[in-house]
C-alpha cells in the first residue's frame, strides 16, 4: 500500500461515522469483569474454559497492554468520565455501602454523550459510584435503563445482601423479590432483552458490569463439579502480601478458593456468550462493538482464588498484576480478526476512543485525562506514552499506599507504609518495555529517575480532594443498613439545587485555605494548585510541567 493509500485509510478509519444516520452508526457494548485473573482465561493458556472470550480475541484484537486502577471505584469512574480518579477523588479506596461519597455531578459521564448523539443508553450490573443521593444514581447519569444493584456488597443469589439489605433494583424500584437465579446469568438475560425489545430505529449503548468474578464467590452446583479438580497450586505471585495470605491460608488447613473461582469464570463467560449469540440472532453482530476488560487484576489472595501469572502481584497492587488486565475489542465490519494491540492503553482512554469510533462528540465539559487510541486500534497509527499515567490504591490496610507512575519505557511502583509517626517508602523501578513481568528492580541503578517519578506522583497525590474515597473497610460504629437499598438514595427534591461548600466562611478564604493544604489534597474540587496572585487553581493541561 502505497503512503497515499495509507494516508487516505487512516482518514477514513478515525473518522468511519461521521455524516452517517443514527440508525448506521455502531451499537456499543461494554462489559466489565469484577477481578479477573490475566491467567484465567483460554486464550491466556490459563485452565479455566472461557469459549465465549476466546471466541472475542478470535474474532477481533486483543488489547494486551490495557490498564486500570487497582480497584473497582477508581476504574469504573475513569471509564464513565475519561478523567484521573485522582482528581474526581475516587482513587485510594472504593465506595463502601457506608460512604456517601460519589462522582460530581458536575462531571459529565460516557452515556450523557451517547444519548445525546441519538442511542438509547443501558445499564445492567454493578455500578459501585454512589448511591448516598439521587444526583449519583445510573439513571442521573446517561442510563435511561438500570438494571442491577448499586454498590458491591451483594450476593450471587436472592436476596443479594451481605451488609445487610437487599440491593437489586430497576430504575429505582427494587425487584429482588421477583429476581430468581444466578446474578450472572440474570445479568445476561437482561441484555437480551433489552437488545430484542430495543427500538431498532436507533443505535444502542449497553454497559455491562459483572459482580463475577468477586468474592464471596458462589456458582451453580453443576459448575462446582466441574472445577473441583482444578489445579490449586498457582505459580507465586511475587508479592508479599498476596503470598503471604496464601501461605497462612495452608497452615491454617483452609480449603483453595480456586475451584470455586474457576466455577464462577465459567459461569461469567457463559453469559458473555448468551449476548454474543442474541448479537447473533438479532444480526446485528458486524456492527455492534463489543469491548471487554476486567475493573483491575485479579484476587490472587488466598480466598480470591485468581491467577495472574506471569504478571506480578494482583487486586489492590500496582504491580502489573493488579493494573494490566484482559481486554478485547470486537467490531467485525471495522477491525479484521485476530488483532493484537502492544501499546499502552488506559481505563481512561475508553470514553474517546469508543467516541471517535462511533462519530460522536464526547461532550465534556472539563478537559479529559484520557486519549483516543481509534486510530492505532483501526489503522495501526503509532501513539508512543511518553508521558505517565498515575495510580493508586490504598486498600486492603489504612495507611499503606500502592502508587504507580508508568509509560511506555518506565514505571515506579512505591509502597508507602503510614505508621503514627514514621513513614516508610518501598520503590520498584523497572524498564517496564523490557521487564513486563517486573523481575528486576533498578530502583538503586537509576536513583535521580526514582527521585523525579517520584516528585510527580506526589504532586499528582496533591489533586485528590481531601473528603475523596480512602480505605475505610468498617462502618462508622454503629452503622445500620437499610432494608432495601433501592430506597436508601435520597431524591432529587430533598435535596438542595447546588452542591454544598466547604466550611470557609469565604471565597477568598477557601482558597487560601486549599492552597495551605498543599500536597495533602484539595478543597477546592478539581483544583490544580498554583500560586499567584490571580489564583491558587489552574486548567492541569496550561501548567503540567516538564515530564522527567
Amino acid at each position: 500500500m502505497s503512503s497515499l493509500q495509507k494516508t487516505l485509510a487512516l482518514l477514513l478509519i478515525c473518522c468511519p461515522c461521521w455524516g452517517l444516520a443514527a440508525t448506521d452508526r455502531p451499537n456499543i457494548i461494554v462489559m466489565v469483569a469484577d477481578d479477573l485473573g490475566w491467567n484465567d482465561v483460554g486464550f491466556h493458556g490459563g485452565d479455566i474454559e472461557t469459549p465465549s472470550l476466546d471466541r472475542l480475541a478470535r474474532e477481533g484484537m486483543q488489547l494486551n497492554r490495557f490498564y486500570t486502577t487497582p480497584i473497582c471505584s477508581p476504574t469504573r469512574a475513569a471509564l464513565m468520565t475519561g478523567r484521573d480518579p485522582m482528581r474526581l477523588g475516587v482513587a485510594y479506596g472504593v465506595i463502601l455501602p457506608w460512604d456517601n461519597n460519589g462522582v460530581h455531578p458536575d462531571e459529565h459521564f460516557m452515556p450523557e454523550s451517547f444519548r445525546a448523539a441519538g442511542y438509547q443508553t443501558a445499564m445492567v450490573g454493578k455500578w459501585h459510584l454512589g448511591h448516598a443521593q439521587m444526583t449519583y444514581h445510573p439513571n442521573q447519569r446517561g442510563f435511561e435503563h438500570f438494571y442491577g444493584h448499586l454498590h458491591t456488597e451483594v450476593g450471587f443469589y436472592p436476596p443479594f445482601s451481605l451488609a445487610g439489605g437487599k440491593d437489586f433494583q430497576q430504575n429505582g424500584v427494587s425487584i429482588a423479590a421477583t429476581a430468581e437465579g444466578y446474578e450472572t446469568f440474570l445479568l445476561a438475560d437482561e441484555v437480551t432483552r433489552y437488545i430484542r425489545q430495543r427500538d431498532k430505529q436507533k443505535p444502542f449503548f449497553v454497559y455491562l458490569p459483572f459482580i463475577a468474578p468477586h468474592t464471596p464467590l458462589d456458582a451453580p452446583q453443576e459448575l462446582q463439579d466441574k472445577y473441583k479438580d482444578i489445579n490449586t497450586d498457582l505459580a507465586p505471585a511475587r508479592s508479599p502480601q498476596t503470598d503471604r495470605s496464601r501461605r497462612l491460608a495452608k497452615e491454617m488447613g483452609r480449603g483453595s478458593s480456586r475451584p470455586m473461582y474457576a466455577a464462577v469464570v465459567d459461569g461469567m463467560d457463559q453469559a458473555i456468550g448468551r449476548v454474543l449469540d442474541t448479537l447473533d440472532r438479532e444480526g446485528i453482530a458486524d456492527n455492534t462493538i463489543v469491548l471487554f476488560f476486567s475493573d483491575n487484576g485479579g484476587a490472587a489472595y488466598a480466598y480470591g482464588g485468581a491467577d495472574n501469572a506471569p504478571l506480578r502481584g494482583g487486586k489492590g497492587e500496582t504491580f502489573e498484576g493488579g493494573i494490566r488486565v484482559v481486554s478485547l475489542l470486537r467490531w467485525p465490519a471495522r477491525l479484521a480478526p485476530g488483532g493484537n494491540l502492544q501499546q499502552l492503553m488506559t481505563v481512561m482512554d475508553v470514553f474517546p476512543t469508543l467516541a471517535q469510533a462511533a462519530g460522536i462528540d464526547t461532550d465534556n465539559r472539563r478537559p479529559l485525562d484520557g486519549r483516543s487510541l481509534w486510530p492505532a486500534i483501526a489503522a495501526g497509527q503509532k501513539m508512543p506514552r511518553t508521558d505517565y499515567v498515575f495510580f493508586a490504591s490504598e486498600i486492603p490496610i489504612y495507611g499503606h499506599f500502592n502508587l504507580t507512575a508508568f509509560n511506555d519505557e518506565w514505571k515506579l511502583v512505591q509502597e508507602v507504609e503510614q505508621n503514627q509517626l514514621s513513614t516508610r517508602v518501598t520503590n520498584h523501578l523497572f524498564r517496564i518495555q523490557d521487564d513486563p513481568n517486573e523481575e528486576h528492580n533498578l530502583a538503586a541503578e537509576y536513583p535521580q529517575l526514582v527521585a523525579q517519578l517520584s516528585d510527580r506522583i506526589q504532586r499528582w497525590r496533591a489533586l485528590h480532594p481531601i473528603n475523596g474515597t480512602r480505605a475505610r473497610l468498617a462502618p462508622p460504629p454503629g452503622w445500620r443498613a437499610p432494608l432495601d437499598w433501592a430506597d436508601y438514595p435520597m431524591a432529587l427534591e430533598k435535596l438542595q439545587a447546588q452542591p454544598a461548600r466547604s466550611m470557609a466562611p469565604s471565597n477568598s478564604i477557601e482558597r487560601m485555605v486549599d492552597a495551605h493544604h498543599g500536597e495533602r489534597g484539595r478543597i477546592i474540587y478539581d483544583c490544580h494548585r498554583q500560586w499567584t496572585a490571580e489564583t491558587v487553581c489552574a486548567d492541569k493541561r496550561k501548567n503540567e510541567e516538564s515530564q522527567p
